[in-house]
């Protein structure tokens, strides 16, 4: 197949950046397999990633994050500042610390992350090859490629404020559980969160994050590294604690009881994913959690959540969704604001200072 040089009508182009020859050609493959995507250029280090992301302008890029030289993170920041287009990294599965700089890409700008693919005919590598094509088209539709800022809280309405001063002090009640759920764009706007949500703040928090298999544990273990909350992967039938975060595993749905313990199960997929925002919600509802109750809701795409989380707001429930202009994708947080599930619409950061200035259980 040769290298894309201009737009064919509906075609997504693919800019491909490793070191390593042989991945080049099997991604390329793999890109080139699908007749809606042709490969734009293929870069062999990140010093040529950026100055091919100038001159090519990609819909899409596939980026290693191991590389000599300028690596996936550094040329990562460098595209975001210069030249955004929709990142997607590519890593092997390696030791939680180096696969950190997957999240360290996402935190500066990258919309995905995904396992590099193993050899043709290796085990699971035709799955592997439909989830890269899955996820570039997915990402191709993805327009607000920047580097996140915190962006000014929104007025929606009489019962629904703004600032997240204001909103913490006016609403200030007893909180005994905090459920969240994110998914594209996720990893960075709940390590904004959470390591900006003060040493005090003791209520648990069950999080479900939408993400590939295999990148959880170093997820846990890039946000841990700053968080001042314990955090790691929710285990069956534990009791939730204070001062915790617990994500839900691989391929489980997470929910809360109402003896404040967790629960794991394998059931249907909910908006076509399991875990389910969805089920975690409910789960908080089931077991009577309601005013003493804060739902939170942040970047993804699809409705996974939004249903559930004005249910919570009915029930009593503060809920808070992220702003539009802090989101990779609002199609979560923008379907529950659109139904009015949110008592308050707020940045990253807002949330953040929300959660430390609530009032929560001693």
């Amino acid at each position: 197949m040769g290298l894309g040089t201009g737009k064919a009508d509906g075609m997504i182009r693919v800019l491909i950046a490793d070191d390593s020859a042989t991945e080049r050609m099997y991604l390329e493959h793999i890109v080139g397999s699908d007749p809606d995507l042709e490969v734009a250029g293929m870069a062999r280090d990140g010093d040529q990633a950026v100055e091919m992301a100038k001159s090519l302008c990609p819909d899409v890029m596939l980026i290693d994050i191991q590389m000599p030289g300028m690596g996936g993170y550094a040329a990562t920041r460098k595209i975001m500042e210069t030249c955004p287009v929709p990142i997607i990294v590519v890593s092997a599965r390696i030791d939680p610390e180096r696969m950190g700089k997957s999240f360290d890409a996402l935190q500066a700008g990258a919309v995905a992350a995904l396992e590099k693919p193993t050899g043709p005919g290796a085990p699971g590598s035709a799955e592997m090859a439909r989830k890269i094509v899955q996820t570039v088209k997915l990402m191709a539709k993805i327009k607000n490629t920047h580097r996140l800022r915190s962006g000014p809280s929104r007025r929606i309405g009489d019962r629904k404020e703004g600032s997240a001063d204001a909103a913490a002090r006016r609403g200030k009640r007893r909180v005994e559980l905090v459920v969240a759920g994110a998914s594209t764009g996720g990893p960075p706007v709940l390590n904004t969160i959470l390591t900006n949500i003060g040493p005090r703040f003791s209520a648990p928090i069950l999080v479900v994050q939408h993400i590939s298999k295999g990148f959880l544990e170093s997820m846990v273990h890039w946000i841990g590294k700053n968080c001042p909350m314990n955090v790691k992967i929710a285990q069956d039938r534990e009791a939730i604690s204070s001062g915790t975060v617990y994500f839900a595993p691989d391929d489980c749905h997470m929910e809360v009881t109402s003896s404040k313990r967790i629960r794991l199960s394998d059931g249907p997929m909910e908006h076509g994913v399991r875990p389910s925002v969805s089920v975690l919600f409910r789960s908080a509802l089931s077991a009577g959690f309601g005013a003493d109750c804060i739902g939170v809701l942040l970047t993804g795409m699809g409705k996974d959540g939004a249903a559930e989380l004005k249910q919570m707001r009915d029930a009593g429930s503060t809920t808070l969704v992220q702003n539009k202009k802090t989101c990779v994708v609002f199609g979560m947080p923008g379907e529950a604001a659109r139904i009015e599930a949110a008592s308050h619409i707020l940045s990253p950061e807002e949330i953040a200072d929300f959660l430390r200035r609530s009032e929560t259980r001693k």
